[in-house]
């Protein structure tokens, strides 16, 4: 085996990231995956579009995946297009591309699920597997797509700002809580869905969304500092409540993660649970006040 080829596979051997603990995953994970995902909100809009169009189709067929291991039949081909249409649709909209009025095209094509399943010989219970195409259209499609809405909330102009500091603020709340609970964790939080869950280590969280949300109002004023410091709650409460219901749903289904595509966090859903809930309050909130 020539010199170099022997370098390059000890090189590869040696920075596989399934080499490291379980912690070192997540760290690695993390830095790609949050330089990824910040480095393309801020290079453009476009840049934004793709990669939560990718995230969100990645995080709606585990949804329709994890369902299928509990015996549902959803149409999970055709439920993760509807869910990345809806996406791509909200996007348009906001960009000013097409009239919100094409918004009412969204019923008549969930409505064809019902068409679809109607031609299934083999379901034996086919409105549980409409209900379950469902859920995964309102419980990951929307909640991305009211991400758009966010981002275009303050002018109707894309600003990353909204979007990089919301993310900034759940990972501070994980991390915190990851750490406080690891180091302090006594008090369980809810140990029916979530042993692990402490309350000193959801304190340790709301104390670095805050910190977070602190330093985000100095340096990104595109909308003032309460709204900052609101959505830094709204993610505490409603982040926390999005973790404990994925977990409600994979316990229901005995599993420990949603998948394996992102090494140290288990899946898409796993890393996104906190924003699933997160979003559409964080939408509301922006498009009201």
């Amino acid at each position: 085996m020539p010199l170099r080829l022997l370098i390059l596979l000890r090189m590869r051997s040696r920075f596989n990231i399934t080499n490291y603990s379980e912690l070192g995953q997540r760290v690695i994970t993390a830095i790609i995956g949050a330089g990824a995902i910040i480095g393309g909100c801020i290079y453009s809009e476009w840049a934004y579009f793709a990669i939560f169009g990718v995230i969100l189709a990645f995080s709606q067929m585990e949804f329709y995946k994890l369902s299928g291991l509990d015996g549902m039949l959803p149409l999970k081909s055709f439920g993760t297009f509807l869910g990345v249409m809806i996406f791509i649709m909200s996007f348009l909209v906001e960009m000013q591309h097409m009239p919100d009025k094409y918004y009412f095209l969204i019923f008549p094509m969930v409505s064809l699920i019902f068409f679809i399943k109607l031609y299934r010989k083999s379901d034996k219970k086919p409105f549980t597997g409409i209900a379950f195409t469902f859920l995964g259209i309102f419980y990951v499609a929307i909640p991305f797509s009211l991400l758009n809405l966010a981002a275009f909330s303050v002018d109707g102009s894309f600003h990353y700002e909204v979007i990089v500091g919301s993310l900034f603020i759940l990972w501070a709340s994980d991390t915190g809580a990851y750490f406080a609970g690891t180091k302090f964790g006594k008090t369980k939080l809810f140990e029916r869905v979530s042993p692990k869950k402490s309350w000193e280590g959801s304190l340790g969280g709301a104390v670095a969304a805050f910190l977070t949300a602190y330093v985000l109002s100095m340096y990104f004023s595109v909308i003032p500092p309460w709204k900052w410091f609101c959505i830094g709650g709204i993610i505490i409460i409603a982040g926390t409540y999005g973790d404990l219901i994925e977990s409600l749903f994979k316990r229901s289904i005995a599993i420990k993660d949603s998948g394996k595509g992102l090494p140290g966090h288990g899946g898409f859903m796993d890393r996104f649970d906190g924003l699933l809930l997160s979003a559409p309050f964080i939408a509301a909130f922006l498009k009201i006040f």
